[in-house]
């Protein structure tokens, strides 16, 4: 389809019956071709949809040009009126997962650190870039989801990635940009063939468009049917999910076992993505179904890939961040007695007002938190002998990862409690300052 000044505002009240009326309309502008048309487009129809705009860059710092590109999309949105932000931002270019994935890692992390309730975060990805994606997840073996491509619309954050340029081509935003002599960045990079996207772009879809004219909107009704089979799959899962008790943290090993290989690999593939983590590779996917679900009972079996990982522990599948290969190193607490406890641990509060908990005296010498050393002893409230912390955690079924990762508070030297599942005796008193451990990662 062509592109008009009336295409978006159309397409924005379509999105407007699945998602309702956005609070703010925020534009991820690069400054190409592609997200200026979407700029200058909504800058233009502002008496239809009638929102507030924030043109949003983001300086990954990778360009020796990355502050001028800045300076001109500032310039941009100041000539159209619109509110300008600039991110800058870190990439990880030693993540393995290549620089275009890491580049987009990163301006995407910095998109969510600035969504408020209500918006909508509209990115200019059009039929052309769908066919790219569909094309580049077939050469990476995905299956129903990968191939649906990009979505049109869906949650980010506490709002939406909306994708409304979809259905138009590259050729027509072009044509669109030419006749309002917009002005854009060409950013060489794009031309590099050694990234695997612009090689499709200007080596593969060309060729395939002299066979095939239409292709991208072949492959665009190809993405649709995938997108179908893969919301099929989604219930099946999510069947399943609740069949096994809702938790996606955790999967129970007796009846994850009763499923065929192929649920449990679909169920694993939802509970990543509930969980927010990396997709996994086929082949780790692949081990956890063929090894460390069937693997022998006194196994501690470990599946991981970038950002995530699988472990097993007596009759539970655990799915989890990946954790931290070095343990955490002592800290003092700070003021107010609230611990932000290393890689991503959450953290641990001391809260007046229990009905039971530490002694105000035991907190006014000062609380110290540690993590185990070893040979650590604790006679904990309802226990008539000291115990080996060692022993109770083996009780407890505390997994054997956090074992050497629990938060340990001292007064005096003394060991007075043991993240939040036991205080000493010595101690305690009611009421008294509990121990809360906020955003806890599964410990049993």
């Amino acid at each position: 389809m062509s592109f008009t000044r009336e295409t978006l505002p159309r397409k924005l009240a379509e999105l407007v019956n699945l998602a309702g009326e956005p609070e703010r309309l925020l534009i991820a502008y690069s400054g190409g071709l592609d997200s200026t048309v979407l700029l200058q487009a909504l800058a233009s129809s502002r008496e239809s949809h009638r929102k507030p705009l924030l043109a949003v860059h983001v300086d990954h710092g990778l360009h020796e040009d990355a502050a001028k590109w800045s300076e001109h999309c500032r310039s941009v949105a100041a000539t159209l009126d619109i509110e300008f932000l600039e991110l800058r931002v870190n990439v990880d270019l030693d993540s393995g997962s290549g620089p275009e994935a890491a580049a987009r890692d990163a301006r995407y992390e910095a998109f969510r650190s600035i969504i408020r309730q209500g918006d909508w975060l509209l990115s200019a990805h059009h039929k052309d870039d769908q066919a790219e994606t569909l094309l580049l997840n077939l050469m990476r073996g995905s299956g129903p989801a990968g191939l649906a491509g990009i979505g049109e619309i869906q949650p980010f954050a506490s709002g939406w990635l909306v994708r409304p340029l979809l259905d138009v081509s590259r050729a027509s935003l072009r044509a669109y940009a030419d006749a309002q002599d917009l002005a854009r960045i060409d950013d060489p990079s794009n031309e590099d063939r050694a990234f695997d996207r612009n090689y499709l772009r200007h080596e593969v879809m060309p060729l395939l468009e002299t066979r095939w004219p239409d292709v991208a909107s072949r492959l665009k009704r190809s993405a649709v049917l995938a997108g179908e089979a893969s919301m099929l799959l989604d219930q099946l899962a999510d069947s399943d999910f609740n069949a096994l008790g809702a938790r996606p943290d955790r999967l129970p090993l007796a009846k994850l076992r009763q499923l065929p290989a192929e649920r449990q690999r679909n169920l694993l593939r939802y509970v990543v993505r509930e969980l927010g983590l990396p997709s996994p590779p086929a082949a780790q996917l692949q081990s956890v179904v063929a090894d460390l679900i069937p693997a022998r009972e006194d196994a501690q079996p470990l599946v991981l890939w970038s950002g995530a990982e699988v472990r097993r522990y007596r009759d539970q599948v655990y799915v989890l961040p990946a954790t931290p290969t070095s343990v955490p190193q002592n800290v003092t607490t700070s003021t107010g007695g609230r611990f932000i406890l290393p890689s991503g641990m959450g953290e641990l509060n001391l809260e007046e007002g229990a009905s039971s908990g530490l002694s105000e005296a035991v907190v006014a010498r000062g609380i110290e938190l540690r993590f185990r050393s070893g040979g650590e002893e604790i006679k904990s409230v309802g226990h008539t002998h000291t115990r080996k912390l060692k022993k109770l955690l083996q009780e407890e079924g505390v997994v054997p990862w956090m074992r050497e990762r629990l938060p340990l508070l001292y007064s005096g030297g003394d060991l007075v409690a043991v993240a939040d599942l036991w205080i000493a005796s010595s101690a305690a008193s009611e009421p008294g300052i509990a121990v809360r451990w906020k955003n806890r990662p599964p410990i049993h």
